[in-house]
């Protein structure tokens, strides 16, 4: 059994799912609180104050997607990993745009289940005291302690997973890192190369850092993978 304190809350209308998922994660040690319905998941989060949040995407009274974007409209930042069967590229982004740090298709393996609760948690935590604080790239600026982005001034409103991947590529500016070296670093699991989750990811943060027509950094390296770079060093 894996030792941890962290809280979770779990809503998932199908109560054999729902159950199943308990016995996994409080196997692994976590304190579960599971919900059948989304009205039910709001009111447990008020009450719980969760780690963090798995929900289930088609449920009834309020659906999973509509959950994520009331937490996140209170400015809450608790990390959310959406459940859901469908595994189109629009459904992802829908979860991704309500805020979520991470979006898992049914059906998945319990081993990836527990790898992005462990990495969604993993980013909560605090920064070594000896990590640099504040990176910056051209007018692109992050400061981790205060966990604020700024381009050119102008803040940026990043989920935790954006944070965290632009935070990775700043520490690492100029260095190209591959798929799998990201995957590992953010999510703590690398999903293979017909994962799009990483390519959602930058996306959004390509539209908002580039907003405004801002000159592009983050770059994509064919067959390879990503890589921050001043625009004097336009590669694309």
């Amino acid at each position: 059994m894996r030792a941890t304190s962290a809280r979770l809350l779990l809503a998932e209308d199908d109560r054999a799912v729902r159950e199943s998922l308990v016995r996994l994660l409080e196997f692994e040690g976590y304190t579960v609180e599971a919900v059948g319905d989304g009205a039910a998941a709001l009111a447990a989060f008020d009450a719980e104050r969760p780690d963090a949040v798995l929900v289930d995407v088609g449920m009834p009274y309020v659906d999973g997607i509509t959950v994520c974007r009331r937490i996140r409209a209170r400015g809450d930042r608790t990390p959310v990993l959406v459940l859901t069967a469908r595994d189109a590229i629009a459904d992802r982004v829908e979860g991704l745009d309500a805020g979520a740090d991470d979006y898992l298709p049914k059906p998945y393996a319990p081993e990836e289940l527990l790898a992005r609760v462990r990495a969604m948690l993993r980013r909560t935590e605090p920064p070594p005291i000896e990590a640099e604080s504040r990176l910056a790239v051209a007018d692109l600026e992050l400061d981790r302690s205060r966990r604020t982005v700024h381009r050119a001034g102008t803040p940026l409103d990043l989920t935790k997973t954006e944070f965290e991947l632009l935070e990775l590529l700043l520490r690492n500016a100029e260095i190209v890192l591959t798929r799998s070296t990201i995957y590992e670093r953010i999510w703590g699991y690398d999903f293979g190369p017909a994962s799009k989750s990483l390519d959602v990811h930058i996306g959004y943060l390509r539209r908002k850092t580039e907003a405004g027509g801002a000159a592009r950094l983050i770059h994509t390296v064919r067959g390879v993978g990503y890589v921050l770079r001043a625009p004097s060093e336009d590669v694309r």
